[in-house]
C-alpha cells in the first residue's frame, strides 16, 4: 500500500495562510474605522474653532465701534473660551483713518477703517497661532479677518 507523503499537512498550511489573511484584513478594517473616526473628530474640531474665531471677531467688531479700541486699536487680546467651546482666540486689530470729502457745511469728514484678524486654536500656549503644538494631531487652528468702516 503506496504512502502519500507530498499531501502531508497541506491542510493545515492553507488553514494558516487563510487566517494570516483574514487578520490581515480585520486590522485594515479597524485602521480604517479608526482613521475615519480622527477624521470627524478634526471636522468637529475645525467647526468649532471657526465658530470660536467668528466669536473672536464679533466680540473684535464690538470693541472697536463701540468701547475703548477706538483710541488703542493696536493691542491684542486674548479670549479664553475654552471652558464653553475648548478653544482660545487671540483678537487683533488695526485702524487707518481717512478723509472721505466734505459734510455740507464743509467741514472735512474723516473715517475710520478697522481691520480685526481673529485667530482661533486649541493649543496649550495662551495666545493663538501656538507654534509649539501645530506638530500635535488634534491641533486646530482657524483664522477670520473683517473690515469695518466707522464714520465720525
Amino acid at each position: 500500500m503506496p504512502h502519500r507523503v507530498a499531501g502531508r499537512g497541506f491542510g493545515a498550511v492553507a488553514a494558516m495562510i487563510v487566517l494570516v489573511l483574514l487578520a490581515t484584513l480585520a486590522a485594515a478594517i479597524v485602521r480604517l474605522n479608526w482613521t475615519q473616526q480622527m477624521g470627524s473628530a478634526q471636522d468637529i474640531s475645525a467647526s468649532r474653532a471657526a465658530q470660536a474665531a467668528q466669536a473672536g471677531v464679533q466680540w473684535g467688531l464690538y470693541q472697536a465701534l463701540k468701547t475703548g479700541w477706538k483710541t488703542s486699536c493696536g493691542a491684542a487680546q486674548t479670549l479664553d473660551l475654552r471652558g464653553d467651546m475648548g478653544f482660545r482666540v487671540t483678537v487683533s486689530c488695526a485702524s487707518t483713518d481717512y478723509s472721505e470729502g466734505e459734510s455740507v457745511s464743509g467741514t472735512p469728514q474723516t473715517i475710520r477703517l478697522y481691520t480685526l484678524t481673529a485667530v482661533a486654536c486649541n493649543g496649550a500656549a495662551n495666545a493663538c497661532p501656538d507654534a509649539g503644538s501645530v506638530a500635535g494631531p488634534g491641533y486646530v487652528e482657524r483664522r477670520q479677518e473683517v473690515q469695518a468702516v466707522d464714520a465720525r
